[in-house]
């Protein structure tokens, strides 16, 4: 049976990001490639998270191909939603994975800017990938109050690594999400959102996890 390995990068991110960039490197380090999909599409603007779905989806090969899929943040969420509707992905690892992440983005903007986005339809946005601000429709919003991760049940083996710091996704909400399905297994790690600090102690996690041989 063959296997095949995806990532799935963060919100107002890129295949160009640090996590990619260094787990693309250790992959191909053992023999293996990682996929990496540009979920801007170059149209960061109507981003949502129902188009992120439908473009991996067009990645998956037939069963019974085994897929394992990696997200970092908005695509750990992605990710989590593609393992719940997809018999071929068999093994999910979640970096920092936004859950609940309208509970803790949306009030950060306050309500005065969250009217001003709903009426304007666009709000400026920093995109990391491009290091600039780009418009983002109001439809991200309204598209993914649909993804409710209680709704999140498949029993699939799933690693979910968060750092206690995290500024941006509490390491609560994994805490939360964890709770009540014994498949996931949640690692708390010394760092922040990023975790930029540990991609060596990462990588190991993850290859003991995922059960893949090589340096």
């Amino acid at each position: 049976m063959s296997s095949k390995f995806l990532y799935l990068h963060g919100f107002a991110s890129s295949p160009q990001s640090a996590k990619a960039a260094y787990l693309c490197d250790r992959f191909a380090q053992i023999g293996l490639s990682l996929c990496v999909p540009d979920l801007n599409q170059g149209d960061f603007s109507h981003l949502t998270i129902t188009r992120q779905l439908h473009q991996v989806v067009t990645l998956l090969p037939p069963l019974p191909a085994s897929v394992t899929v990696l997200g970092s943040s908005l695509g750990g969420l992605t990710a989590a939603w593609l393992g719940q509707n997809y018999q071929q992905i068999q093994r999910l690892v979640l970096l920092a994975p936004a859950f609940e992440f309208l509970t803790h983005w949306l009030p950060r903007l306050g309500t005065a800017q969250l009217q001003q986005w709903q009426t304007d339809r666009y709000l400026q946005t920093y995109h990391y990938g491009e290091n600039c601000l780009l418009p983002l429709n109001y439809n991200f919003v309204l598209d993914a109050t649909q993804y409710r991760e209680t709704e999140i049940s498949r029993p699939l083996p799933t690693l979910i690594l968060h750092g206690i710091h995290d500024e941006v996704i509490p390491v609560q909400s994994s805490r939360n999400f964890a709770r009540h399905r014994p498949w996931v297994h949640l690692i708390e790690l010394d760092s922040d959102h990023a975790l930029a600090n540990l991609l060596p102690e990462i990588w190991d996690i993850i290859k003991a996890f995922c059960q893949l041989s090589g340096k």
